[in-house]
């Protein structure tokens, strides 16, 4: 989440030279918010935490399939929902962490060009 929370700008840095699809990226966040449902009934989030969780998950999933076509890079330039989910991941993070604001993770190099 910390990664759908970060300026656009942070977001282009963090992909670098990587080739990640946005089709990708949307099914990560709908794993992740499916994963948080079950680690809510073990106590690890609160209800607040899987409001935020659910509002991200429907929020992508509003994303048309035409908008799911390319690179993410691309699509956090041109599709607007990336905005309203980077609003929604910043929320999830204030309820469940306290600040939006959170080191990015190190990115992988899986999805790096001529790989």
């Amino acid at each position: 989440m910390v990664l759908f929370a970060a300026d656009s700008p942070d977001q282009l840095a963090w992909l670098g030279e990587r080739d990640v699809e946005t089709k990708d990226v949307v099914e990560e966040v709908e794993l992740i918010c499916s994963i948080a449902e079950g680690l809510t009934e073990r106590g690890a989030f609160g209800p607040g935490d899987l409001r935020g969780f659910r509002a991200i998950g429907r929020r992508v999933g509003e994303i048309d399939a035409g908008c799911r076509v390319g690179l993410w890079a691309d699509a956090l330039l041109a599709d607007p929902a990336w905005d309203e989910v980077r609003l929604l991941a910043r929320r999830l993070l204030v309820t469940a962490l306290g600040d939006w604001r959170q080191p990015l993770p190190r990115p992988s190099g899986s999805h790096t060009k001529g790989r």
